[in-house]
């Protein structure tokens, strides 16, 4: 199905808009899950998908078809390789479809990552259901170990007719940095606190001694 020329701009537009904020992550790798998030929403492709149990799947429209594009990246933070194996297919609907991606450990280390999911555009996110996703758990990649991690998704007849590309793009995140740079974040911020408190106790008490404080 061929786009109008104004929908092929507007995928060109979210096209550019991913490759900003991979590029963005890539410097930041070291960042938290909420500052993707942040990124995203600033250049407005922080559509969150939703998950759907396969009984309650809808009848197919076979009169729409819509184009589902994929994009991934992993964080500098995160030396895993990682991308769609699939680029880009074409679905009706509330059709059932199963995509892959693929993932390697490119360490000699045992690394844990969690994948963080977008949809653009906005509007499209809350009709994007995932019946089945590696970003439901973490995953842990032995040192080298590679696999290919499926996507299991429909996206309901009640999508905008205007919506005809939909771009769903993964960051990957290591878990153990962020939770790590979580705790040095905390105990540099209490320190100071501590040190200041102790350091007033001694003068506090010397005080009191001289009965300057009652």
């Amino acid at each position: 199905m061929s786009g109008t020329p104004s929908s092929n701009r507007a995928g060109r537009r979210t096209a550019r808009k991913l490759a900003l904020v991979a590029v963005g992550m890539f410097g930041f790798g070291y960042a938290l899950v909420p500052l993707y998030n942040l990124a995203c929403k600033v250049v407005g492709i922080n559509g969150k998908t939703g998950r759907i149990e396969a009984s309650r799947l809808v009848a197919v429209d076979e009169k729409r078809a819509i184009t589902v594009e994929f994009a991934g990246q992993a964080t500098s933070g995160l030396p895993w390789e990682f991308h769609p194996m699939t680029k880009r297919i074409e679905l009706h609907p509330g059709q059932m479809v199963l995509v892959k991606y693929f993932v390697r450990n490119t360490t000699n280390e045992t690394l844990v990552g969690q994948a963080v999911p977008s949809v653009a555009p906005n509007r499209a996110a809350p009709y994007f259901k995932k019946i089945e996703c590696f970003c439901f758990t973490r995953q842990v990649l032995q040192p080298g170990e590679a696999r290919e991690m499926p996507v299991q998704f429909t996206v309901l007849p009640g999508v905008a007719p205007e919506v005809q590309l939909i771009t769903l793009s993964y960051a990957f995140f290591n878990v153990a940095t962020s939770t790590k740079r979580r705790r040095r974040n905390t105990t540099a911020f209490r320190r100071p606190l501590i040190r200041v408190t102790l350091a007033a106790i001694p003068a506090r008490a010397a005080r009191v001694k001289e009965g300057l404080i009652k």
